[in-house]
Order: structure tokens, then C-alpha cells, then sequence
């Protein structure tokens, strides 16, 4: 069992078992038409804190050499970067819009304040918001509910110059102290479908 980081804001601990750097491998498999793209990647996550109620996250991930390769030296792939929070009203007490700063005490400061969140099902709704280099910005809605998290977009936003991509779905676990995920993409003209799916282990 994991303690808690000192000065954890309350709101973060139902996804307090994400706190960390995560790094291992995983598998990408895209079916485009009747061509497919098969590869392994290595993947190194983070998530973080800096005292508000939401969790700083990053990811980068890097092309393994090809079977067979005399080289061995690893291609970078893709990175984005966002944040992570419980899903609920902002108040006055939050800070926000711009640099406004929050009026009186923080909400949803005590255990008892978030357990008041929680959802028909148990778990609690959360809100991702994620962006890509590649001129891409996703809004995922889903829940946290114990060591597992479940996720869709409710929104994707492309620049004009971005590659076709309209909707996903992630699912994160924890799994022997490993944090396991799956990636399904609608993508360059296709229906969603099997993307990517990883193991990471926690860096110490």
C-alpha cells in the first residue's frame, strides 16, 4: 500500500494510484483500409501534482528498431500532455477563468466533501483534457471506480492542418502494481477499433 503524497489535495485521491513515473513497452496494432501497422513502442508516463486539484500528466513514447534491425537506436514516436481532475462544478472558491484567483476557502477539501461526489455506480466521473503536437485536442469524460479508470471522448477539436481523427476511448488499470492501458482511435477515415495497449511498471 502506497502513502499518500504530503499535501495531496483530497479531490486527487480516488486517482492517487496514478502518482508517479511509469515506464515499459506496448503494442500497436491499426487497421487503414487493408493495410495494417504493426509495431512495439516504449512508453515513459507522469503524473503529477502541484497542490491544486487536478493531476499534471505527460506521456512520450519511442519506435523499438525493427526485428531484424542493426541498429538500435530508438525513433521518438508521440508525446501529449494534459490534466486530470474529478468531474463537478467550478465555484467561486475555485481559481479560474484566466489567472483569477479563488474566492474563500477551497471546495471539496475534506474526505467527507468528495465522498459526496461520488456516482450512482460507485466510482466518481472524471474529465481528461489532452493535447497533441499534431494540432489535436481531446476532451475525455469517464470515471474512476477503485484501481480502474474508463474513458470516451465527449469532444475532439482538430486545427485545420491536422491529420482526420474524431473520437476515442481509453481504459487504464492497475494490475500487479502495473498500470495497464488500451487506446481505441477512429482515425483517417475509419469506424473506431483497436489502436494501442501497453504495461507500464512504476520507476521508484
Amino acid at each position: 500500500m502506497r502513502e499518500l503524497p504530503v499535501g495531496l489535495p483530497s479531490e486527487l485521491v480516488p486517482l492517487s494510484w496514478l502518482l508517479g513515473v511509469w515506464e515499459g513497452s506496448g503494442v500497436l496494432e491499426y487497421q487503414i483500409s487493408d493495410d495494417s501497422v504493426s509495431r512495439t513502442f516504449g512508453h515513459r508516463v507522469s503524473f503529477s501534482h502541484d497542490g491544486l486539484p487536478y493531476l499534471n500528466y505527460s506521456s512520450y513514447t519511442w519506435l523499438e528498431p525493427e526485428p531484424g534491425s542493426e541498429s538500435d537506436e530508438k525513433t521518438p514516436l508521440a508525446t501529449e500532455t494534459g490534466y486530470w481532475r474529478l468531474s463537478r462544478p467550478q465555484l467561486e472558491a475555485d481559481q479560474g477563468p484566466g489567472l483569477l484567483p479563488g474566492l474563500n476557502d477551497r471546495p471539496y477539501s475534506t474526505t467527507n466533501a468528495v465522498e459526496s461526489l461520488r456516482n450512482a455506480d460507485g466510482g466518481f466521473d472524471i474529465e481528461v483534457v489532452l493535447a497533441h503536437p499534431g494540432g489535436v485536442a481531446e476532451l475525455y469524460l469517464g470515471q474512476v471506480k477503485g484501481p480502474r479508470i474508463d474513458l470516451a471522448t465527449d469532444a475532439v477539436v482538430r486545427t485545420a492542418g491536422a491529420k482526420a481523427y474524431s473520437a476515442a476511448t481509453r481504459m487504464y488499470g492497475l494490475v500487479d502494481n502495473h498500470l495497464l492501458w488500451a487506446w481505441d482511435i477512429a482515425a483517417l477515415g475509419q469506424e473506431l477499433r483497436t489502436h494501442a495497449s501497453g504495461r507500464l511498471g512504476r520507476l521508484e
